[in-house]
């Protein structure tokens, strides 16, 4: 369970008090937007106002009591006080400093922050076999979304209509909600890697990339494709080739023991060979899971070393300001002497 590996790392008289929606159901199992959790040494008490209490009490697991939310700082201060409590360490980065400050002043006792952070995202780093089939649960929602997409994108359609369908599919077909906001730019627009679908219409020649997830029982997918319609240039084909063999060499470096820095490189080393190394701005990929964005990093930045169970996209992308941009993104589950892709759609230029 979660929430014992997380009292594993509390002393007598400490404490985590957790807020966040994410870190509440990655502890618990329990989804809700609003609600605190009090971990002991021995003690999960689970605090639920009336919106939520019934549903709490019914499906949160591993917590010793689910308590009515009546008034936090009075009852804060009652179980601190009741347990012995003489340190409560909060969340800083899923935590603003005037929560920060209000849990410092109702606490009968010394408010620290950052060590939950740092205890809880190691724990979440780490995906169990469940969590590994909840990802895959959801990445063949979003792969089933592209089968579709591939028959609806034709000239004339629009960026818009695209992310649209891509959203409605993966939300009829099983998605609790999607992974973010869907990217779906054609043509020029493809150049800019985090762009907002547009009412722009697909043109011929246009290459269309498409960037989406779908959510399962509180897990992320996230994949990206790139599509042309009609034709390519010499130079789009050229460029796509360059992305999809540094997206295969960074996927083939992928084991335990390797350093993050080093994923990344062997990306970033084949396309700046291409002469495009300007065009690559953000970092090979990032851990996914309860978030759409965790630990760890692989990038340019990053001194974290791969583990066992981590799940990391490798998604590097070449994109020319008022051309076009290609990016290519899978999923891979860290292994002892490898990866297992979780990502099955082809990758192979597809000209619709």
């Amino acid at each position: 369970m979660q929430i014992n590996a997380l009292q594993s790392r509390l002393e007598k008289n400490q404490a985590f008090l957790i807020h966040s929606p994410e870190n509440r159901r990655y502890l618990t199992g329990f989804a809700s937007s609003d609600g605190y959790l009090f971990v002991t040494e021995n003690e999960a008490i689970l605090f639920m106002d009336s919106r939520y209490i019934e549903a709490a009490q019914m499906q949160a697991k591993g917590c010793t009591e689910i308590a009515l939310l009546t008034s936090l700082s009075q009852q804060l201060k009652e179980y601190a006080e009741k347990l012995g409590i003489k340190t409560v360490f909060t969340e800083s980065q899923r935590l603003s400093v005037s929560e920060f400050n209000r849990f410092c002043e109702i606490l009968p006792c010394e408010c620290m922050a950052e060590r939950a952070d740092d205890a809880i995202d190691s724990l979440r780093r780490i995906k169990s076999l469940e969590e590994k089939q909840k990802i895959l649960a959801a990445q063949a929602i979003a792969e089933k979304a592209f089968d579709r997409i591939l028959g609806f994108i034709k000239e004339g359609v629009t960026e818009r209509e695209i992310a649209l369908e891509l959203d409605f599919y993966m939300l009829k077909n099983g998605a609790e909600y999607v992974s973010f906001e869907t990217i779906a730019v054609s043509g020029k627009n493809s150049s800019m890697p985090h762009g907002v679908p547009s009412d722009k219409k697909i043109e011929r020649g246009d290459f269309i990339t498409m960037d989406f997830g779908a959510v399962v029982d509180g897990y992320h997918s996230d994949m990206t494709r790139t599509v042309a319609v009609g034709e390519v240039s010499s130079k789009q084909a050229q460029v796509y080739e360059t992305v999809l063999a540094a997206q295969k060499k960074s996927l083939a470096s992928l084991k335990a023991g390797v350093s993050c820095f080093d994923a990344d490189a062997a990306a970033r080393d084949i396309i700046k060979n291409a002469g495009c190394g300007a065009f690559f701005g953000h970092g090979t990929g990032h851990g996914v899971g309860i978030e759409i964005h965790e630990q760890p990093r692989l990038s340019p930045k990053s001194r974290e070393i791969l583990q066992i169970g981590d799940v990391v996209t490798v998604e590097p992308g070449i994109y020319l300001p008022g051309e076009f941009g290609v990016r290519i993104e899978d999923m891979a589950f860290i292994t002892e002497n490898g990866f297992e892709n979780l990502t099955k759609s082809p990758k192979s230029l597809i000209i619709l």
